[in-house]
């Protein structure tokens, strides 16, 4: 959740900093802060808020440091202050600094006997006991003082640490949280994701859990730091370029890649289909080990559980195979009945979902095969499973998913047709017939987007309701779950996502006049029950505003505003449903004058528990 960007080079490193952090605005923060390597000592600068705040601190005079680090800060430990936010400093102030992404879990102990040792501290927060082990253990050797802090710390952290005696030197650690190192010539970085510094290099190197990376002007050293030993890493070259992060136009990023999901989804199929076959390596399981799979369990957070529940609804139709979609910071907890029967998959558009990585884990233990959906290569969702299928959609910034869900569900499709192939589930006429729509999907999400619909007047009309009600059935309900969370987290107007049919079970007495319902409404064989549920809220007085099939002319007579999608197999409209409700919410969220791409108190990536 916290953003951390190091340099060290030969360029002045205070603006390659600040840029850095701008670009990691997306993950959420409080507050930031940077230090610089001058030659008297370590300066910083900290601030609470929005990142103007830090650069207008900062000021516009130059720096010669050419070593420095910086942070986004969200509050976990200790309120949002100045003194809270990082870099954080020990006793000696001028010597030594860290920043850290994470949670310190026995932080108390250690500041008890750190203060009984003589430290003072200055902070409210959990992560200032590291610069403090730090201190004590450094005795010239920075490596050396970082193994010491690790093996005296427990929880889930990356920090790095920059001291005044080695310029031109930075080291980092990582323990369950994203650390990522990027290679340019005659400098480096080190980042907690490498949006921070991918306008200057795309060469990345990974290190895992348990590992000191040591980066110089010259080269990178990465350390085990239990053994000390030795460790390697292959260099990656992503395919991304620094558009993937700029809005290339758009006002936001939000808008950007609402608009980039055609692609997102034509890439992610990709050349995944052959032949009429599909080519899923990524599964890592023979045909035969599909044909005798005996259940799926997907555990995901947030959007990506939605995904997870229209991946239900495809592969048990198309592949017979019971699927329980489950939230996996509740599944973590069940001691849930798995076996070597069971296929376990992990959906995390970072990789880094804390609650996601934990059910995966907890899954290998108990023997089931698992596979990871992610977007982010070399993450660390990907080195605690059997194997990952990339999502291919480029880096989504904005905070509110929009692009990755509907790779993902693009994903899910092409796992339940592979399947549903190796059981003999479906007659090949209707496998191909599918793919062929598959194939076709994106060009049917782009005429949407391309064509013009009443969703700006509708907005107009309600943005400023107090609450909505979201209502789908079957494939539309996962729809309409994700559409009334886009709303909720970038609005922040109440609203309740719920199955038409349990509506009558409690939510219907939230209605009364003029209470804007939306029904997800597309051509499924519940369509008769859904206009049975439109007709009782309207029978309350609710204003329902439906998404629906081109050609439906029936749904005018129950619905008072309808938005038409282009018609599709039952399942595979998930992915063109949702966008209507993705610039519906989007266009009331700007109405309402809110920054869609950095919401209140929400982060991209949940790094914590």
């Amino acid at each position: 959740m916290c953003g951390i960007i190091g340099y060290v080079g030969s360029r002045a490193s205070k603006p390659l900093l600040l840029q850095g952090l701008q670009r990691l605005e997306y993950r959420g923060y409080d507050s930031a802060g940077i230090a610089l390597l001058e030659e008297d000592g370590l300066e910083y600068v900290r601030a609470v808020g929005n990142l103007s705040f830090l650069k207008e601190a900062a000021g516009s005079n130059a720096s010669v440091s050419t070593t420095g680090l910086g942070h986004t800060r969200w509050a976990t430990h200790g309120g949002v202050t100045e003194l809270n936010a990082h870099p954080l400093t020990p006793c000696d102030d001028r010597k030594m600094a860290i920043v850290l992404n994470g949670i310190v879990e026995n932080y108390r102990e250690l500041r008890d006997e750190l203060k009984a040792a003589g430290h003072t501290f200055t902070s409210e927060t959990d992560a200032e006991v590291v610069v403090h082990l730090l201190e004590d253990a450094y005795d010239g050797d920075l490596v050396e003082a970082m193994r010491a802090a690790y093996a005296k710390l427990e929880g889930h952290f990356t920090f790095v640490l920059i001291h005044h005696d080695h310029p031109n030197h930075l080291v980092g650690v990582r323990q369950g949280t994203p650390m990522v190192v990027g290679l340019g010539e005659g400098e480096n970085f080190l980042a907690s994701n490498l949006a921070a510094f991918l306008s200057e290099t795309r060469r990345v190197q990974f290190p895992d859990d348990g590992e000191i990376a040591s980066i110089t002007p010259e080269g990178v050293t990465f350390t085990d730091a239990t053994t000390g030993e030795t460790v390697e890493h292959d260099v990656l070259e992503v395919d991304w370029d620094d558009d993937a992060a700029e809005r290339s136009g758009y006002e936001t990023f939000m808008l950007k890649e609402i608009f980039e999901q055609p692609e997102g989804v034509a890439e992610t199929i990709g050349d995944r289909v052959r032949h009429g076959r599909l080519v899923l390596d990524g599964l890592g399981m023979s045909e035969e080990e599909l044909r005798v799979l005996k259940r799926i369990v997907i555990v995901a957070c947030g959007t990506a559980y939605h995904a997870g529940v229209v991946g239900r609804y495809a592969i048990e139709e198309w592949a017979r195979v019971p699927v329980e979609p489950d939230i996996a910071s509740e599944w973590i907890y069940r001691n849930p009945v798995i076996d070597p029967g069971t296929l376990v998959i992990g959906i995390s558009q970072s990789g880094e979902t804390r609650d996601t990585i934990q059910a995966m884990k907890l899954a290998r233990e108990k023997g089931a095969r698992t596979v990871a959906i992610t977007n982010m290569m070399g993450s660390q969702i990907t080195r605690e499973v059997d194997s990952v299928l990339y999502t291919r959609t480029g880096l989504e910034v904005g905070v509110a998913a929009s692009k990755t869900f509907t790779a993902q569900i693009a994903l899910l499709f092409l796992i339940g047709l592979k399947l549903a192939q190796c059981r003999d589930t479906l007659p090949k006429e209707e496998v191909e017939f599918i793919l062929d729509e598959l194939y076709d999907l994106p060009s049917k999400m782009q005429r949407f987007l391309d064509a013009d619909h009443p969703i700006e007047d509708i907005a107009q009309r309600f943005y400023d309701k107090p609450f909505f009600l979201y209502l789908g059935r079957h494939i539309g309900l996962p729809v309409a779950l994700e559409g009334a969370l886009k709303l909720k987290e970038i609005s922040y107007i109440p609203t309740e996502g719920y199955s038409a049919g349990e509506m009558k079970h409690g939510p219907i007495a939230l209605l009364e006049e003029g209470t804007p319902v939306v029904v997800v409404a597309t051509r499924i064989h519940v369509y008769e029950k859904i206009v049975s549920n439109i007709q009782e809220t309207r029978a309350r007085g609710a204003h329902v505003i439906a998404i629906a099939t081109d050609g439906n002319e029936d749904i005018q007579h129950h619905a008072d505003d309808v938005i038409y999608v282009p018609d599709s197999p039952a399942f595979l409209q998930a992915a063109l449903a949702i966008l209507p409700l993705q610039l519906l919410a989007y266009r009331i969220a700007r109405l309402r004058g809110l920054n869609v791409d950095q919401p209140r108190n929400l982060a991209k990536t949940v790094t914590v528990e």
